[in-house]
């Protein structure tokens, strides 16, 4: 083990921003539309309560975790504690390769976002500028980098709750909207009809919802970075929850009933359509600036924890110990520049292989993140064989574990999302493969707490 440890200068302000960075991203602003015409309204609203059931009870698990073992690296290291070190190594390197992947598209759509405004500036000059921009937040100090994440989810934050605000006084008439006839208007939405596809196509939305909801975890990666993680975290983990729930499921409320579900197919993002609609001027100006400050802010987030994850299997003797060196300002400096290069090799696939590999690799990311959500009740569930003081009941990582499974089996019934299956399968096998010819060790590996 490492007796290098990371600054505790994170406060319970930069770990609930940091949560809001990993989760609200393009997926809300700009895809959202695409689900609302796949469910209809009803199935939209019902894919994310069920979502929002699901990420509360994995969260409650992390939270208790967290809060026993405060390190940097979370669920991986609690995965290798309580279930085995091969899945902890499994978990680690599918959630290293979901952020890595994410760097890739996000850098590519800031290019693609700022030639809206500098049509004749090549894409990738504003990738680069983005991509240096990103690693240098990563790599000046934790403190600076919790500031920088904390304003860039702010931005997002504020334009969602405006958002919110102007589509309730849409709503009871007090702000014009074109085709809004008020409660003739909601009936028709969730009545004509409920679920446009079928009760089936409900199912099939809710793995895109739980994919939506994925980030939050990063509050478990954080914890190694924490003052007062055992006061901090499960303050943070519920004020989080509650919030991001009240966003996802208020702001779909609004577009549901704002948009008719047919225009779910445009690329446009609902919110400039609803913003444009109701008069506000440079709407569209307005929202490129803020998707591209939640790209950069989703970056920022995903560096982070493909680093820590990187950093982590390092000092637990799961990859070489140059990656657990730390810089004088006690940051990973080279577990986030290997990070940055996966990120790198992500972005130019989604360029040169946009049809083949990259949809693989985002298969591939979207099953991860179930997988780590398993893993996390799993763990709990072990946790608390073990610990009998652990407050959360064993039926929570059961009904989360359950509900997890469920959404890996719907994944073979959607052809967008089956890909993940093919690949992600023999992907963890190779990794377990490897786990074992190259670091297994003994187990019951004890747990470093970096206090």
């Amino acid at each position: 083990m490492s007796n290098q440890s990371y600054k505790r200068d994170m406060k319970q302000r930069h770990i609930m921003l940091l949560s809001f960075g990993g989760v609200i991203g393009t997926g809300l602003f700009l895809s959202s539309g695409y689900t609302l015409q796949q469910a209809g309204p009803l199935g939209t609203m019902l894919s994310y309560v069920v979502g929002a059931i699901l990420v509360y009870l994995v969260m409650l698990c992390l939270g208790q975790l967290a809060i026993e073992h405060p390190v940097t690296g979370g669920f991986h290291v609690y995965a290798s504690k309580y279930i085995h070190p091969s899945i902890g190594y499994i978990v680690a390197w599918f959630y290293w390769l979901t952020w890595t992947v994410a760097l890739g598209s996000e850098f590519t759509a800031v290019g693609i976002l700022m030639g809206k405004w500098l049509p004749d500036v090549p894409v990738y000059i504003f990738s680069s500028i983005a991509i240096i921009l990103v690693l240098a937040f990563n790599i000046v100090s934790t403190k600076f980098y919790a500031e920088v994440e904390f304003y860039f989810s702010l931005v997002k934050v504020l334009a969602i709750i405006v958002f919110i605000g102007l589509g309730a006084l849409t709503l009871f008439g007090l702000i014009q909207y074109g085709g809004y006839n008020g409660l003739e208007t909601i009936k028709s939405r969730y009545t004509n009809p409920s679920f446009p596809n079928g009760l089936g196509a409900v199912f099939l939305t809710m793995l895109a919802v739980n994919y939506a909801f994925s980030g939050t975890e990063l509050i478990g990666i954080a914890a190694g970075e924490t003052k007062n993680p055992k006061e901090v975290i499960p303050k943070t983990i519920n004020a989080t929850l509650w919030r991001l729930i009240i966003f996802f499921i208020g702001t779909m409320v609004i577009i549901s009933i704002l948009i008719p579900s047919y225009q779910g197919k445009s690329l446009e993002s609902p919110f400039v359509v609803i913003f444009q609609n109701m008069g506000i001027p440079y709407a569209g100006d307005i929202m490129n600036l803020v998707i591209i400050t939640a790209l950069l802010s989703a970056a920022n987030s995903g560096l982070y924890a493909a680093s820590r994850m990187v950093w982590s299997l390092s000092n637990e003797g799961m990859f070489p110990n140059y990656f657990k060196k730390l810089n004088k300002h006690q940051m990973p400096i080279r577990a986030t520049i290997f990070s940055m290069c996966g990120g790198l090799l992500a972005l130019f696939s989604s360029i040169y292989a946009a049809d083949s590999l990259y949809i693989v690799l985002v298969s591939i990311a979207g099953l991860a993140v179930v997988i780590v959500w398993m893993s996390i009740c799993l763990s709990y569930f072990n946790a608390k064989r073990l610990n009998k003081h652990l407050k959360i009941h064993q039926s929570v990582p059961i009904i989360g574990f359950i509900l997890c499974l469920i959404s890996c089996v719907g994944m073979v019934f959607d052809p967008n999302q089956s890909p993940a299956l093919y690949f992600g399968i023999p992907f963890a096998i190779i990794a377990i493969i490897f786990y074992f010819v190259k670091y297994h060790k003994k187990d019951g590996q004890d747990i470093e707490t970096s206090r």
